[in-house]
């Protein structure tokens, strides 16, 4: 799920009124899932505007700072983020929580979770990544927790070109502490939040293609072989895939028999990702080309067109 981040622009009180959601349901059954997200967030936002030498509520209206620090933060299991424009991609989050004894994770009022974000700094990101649902934490001891959760993406509402590259992660929890999170009568000094900004966070990148294609077939020996091939990768911003322009990309050889691939030549795509070059026939074999990827896009290899020498 992808939000426009305000934390920067939007002061505690005034996020609360905002975005806390009244509860809707008489018969006292659970509020609805994003009423209660929303009001974390509102937390969050409001816990910004805290006194960096204030470790309690001292103001009204103000959350408190709660008795807990984040560690083992990983995303995707530290690989690349890859999203193609249609598929939703499931990126696993996992972290551990080491919290003061009165702090109950366990708790149905206590949310914790990390979100991705692009910027310098969580408060002044442009875009931020989330899990629709709070992280699922096991209690390892009574002060240490491990939480997982997962961060669905899809590319055709939640990316744009612009978000390929480098992100962040910003580790949270809040407790409620037996509050009812989307009452209009929330008092947020009774409310903990922790937060860390800037964990490593795996890079983004558009998913990318690579064809190819040797002729003629079969072909007599010492006469040319023309590969030709396209090289493409996803484009956010149209929801289609794009030739990828003025990019190395290798052209190699599989001898008939041989385990292995080896390079022949490197070459530049041209318009549209398109790939020409030629070779002269020597064997029998398998032609393929090979990119080494950006840090935007990962790298791909064509599968392998096999050629006939006779």
């Amino acid at each position: 799920m992808r939000i426009r981040a305000t934390v920067a622009a939007v002061s505690g009180a005034l996020a609360l009124s905002a975005l806390v959601v009244p509860a809707a349901h008489a018969d006292g059954s659970t509020p609805d899932r994003d009423a209660a997200a929303k009001a974390v967030q509102a937390a969050r936002q409001a816990d910004s505007g805290r006194s960096a030498f204030s470790t309690s509520a001292d103001d009204e209206g103000v959350p408190y700072a709660l008795d807990a620090t984040f560690s083992n933060v990983a995303v995707n299991k530290g690989k690349a983020i890859v999203a193609g424009i249609s598929k939703k991609v499931s990126v696993p989050v996992s972290f551990t929580i080491t919290h003061a004894a009165d702090v109950d994770v366990a708790a149905g009022d206590f949310y914790a979770g990390v979100d991705l974000y692009r910027g310098g700094s969580y408060e002044n990101a442009e875009y931020i990544l989330s899990s629709e649902d709070p992280a699922t934490c096991t209690v390892s001891s009574a002060t240490v927790a491990r939480c997982t959760e997962t961060i669905v993406i899809n590319p055709a509402q939640d990316l744009i070109n612009g978000d390929a590259g480098a992100w962040k992660a910003d580790a949270y929890a809040v407790a409620f502490n037996g509050q009812d999170p989307t009452s209009p009568s929330l008092d947020l000094s009774k409310v903990g939040v922790a937060e860390k900004d800037g964990y490593a966070a795996p890079s983004l990148q558009r998913y990318s293609k690579l064809t190819v294609n040797a002729s003629p077939e079969p072909v007599k020996k010492n006469r040319t072989i023309t590969v030709t091939g396209t090289l493409s990768r996803a484009n956010w911003d149209t929801g289609t895939y794009a030739g990828y322009t003025v990019q190395s990309v290798k052209l190699q050889f599989k001898k008939k028999g041989a385990d292995s691939y080896s390079t022949l030549k490197t070459i530049t795509s041209g318009s549209r990702g398109a790939l020409r070059t030629t070779v002269k026939a020597s064997a029998d074999g398998t032609f393929r080309y090979s990119f080494a990827g950006t840090s935007t896009t990962p790298a791909v290899s064509s599968s392998g067109d096999a050629v006939d020498v006779r």
